[in-house]
């Protein structure tokens, strides 16, 4: 595949991912009658990369989340003259879709930006529990190191070949059932970067977390597993 066509597919996948995740928060979870709570968020995410993953991962590998992509170049799997195209088009993809998903909530007299907010990011009074920056930092970096990890060993050509994505969008639900309360869940800069832009102020000046965090966790769980598993390609 050209680097053209593998960069429609992650612009596509981290669309889905981010209007699929943040729009179950904003649209759904939003009012309580409807049933998906917290729970249901979690799902969301994981089956938008589940889904995903099988539609167009054959095509460019699935990654969604530049910190995905630098995690796959640490363990070897990923080459680094595609490391610009794969983020630029993920954080493109992210900002399409969180103004896709802003103009659609804006449908409704009851939904106010600065109240209901876009499923942005945030630590501090901008946690959904009140986390510290601190307590946001390291979960941030531990849950894409072991996000990494289930993806580097999902996808080793030793695994069971065809349940990558399932393992993949599992592990991906299972980290937001723990850190949606800590920091709404980032472990991916652009999924942050879009719901960041639409909301601006306080959520532009936060987003630096969103991106080293899970930058540094997903170059060290890419690095890791290469060490601890061996350079057996995917």
């Amino acid at each position: 595949m050209t680097i053209v066509q593998r960069g429609i597919a992650e612009f596509l996948g981290t669309f889905w991912l981010v209007f699929g995740g943040c729009g179950s928060a904003v649209l759904a979870a939003a009012f309580p009658e409807l049933g998906i709570g917290f729970a249901g968020v979690a799902l969301a995410f994981g089956l938008t990369v589940l889904t995903m993953a099988y539609a167009v991962g054959h095509i460019s590998g699935g990654h969604f989340n530049p910190a995905v992509t630098l995690g796959l170049w640490a363990g070897g799997r990923f080459a680094t003259a595609d490391i610009p195209a794969y983020v630029i088009a993920q954080v493109l993809g992210a900002i399409a879709a969180a103004f896709a998903l802003y103009c659609i909530a804006s449908g409704t007299a009851s939904y106010d930006l600065a109240v209901n907010g876009l499923a942005a990011n945030g630590f501090g009074e901008h946690s959904p529990g009140q986390y510290s920056m601190a307590a946001g930092f390291l979960i941030e970096v531990l849950l894409t190191f072991f996000f990494l990890i289930i993806i580097m060993g999902a996808t080793d050509g030793r695994a069971p070949a065809g349940f990558a994505p399932i393992a993949i969008g599992l592990g991906l639900t299972l980290i937001h059932l723990i850190s949606i309360p800590v920091t709404n869940t980032s472990v991916n800069p652009a999924r942050s970067t879009g719901p960041a832009l639409i909301v601006g102020g306080w959520a532009i000046q936060q987003l630096w977390l969103f991106w080293v965090a899970p930058l540094i966790g997903g170059a060290l769980g890419g690095f890791v597993y290469k060490m601890f598993a061996g350079a057996k390609q995917g």
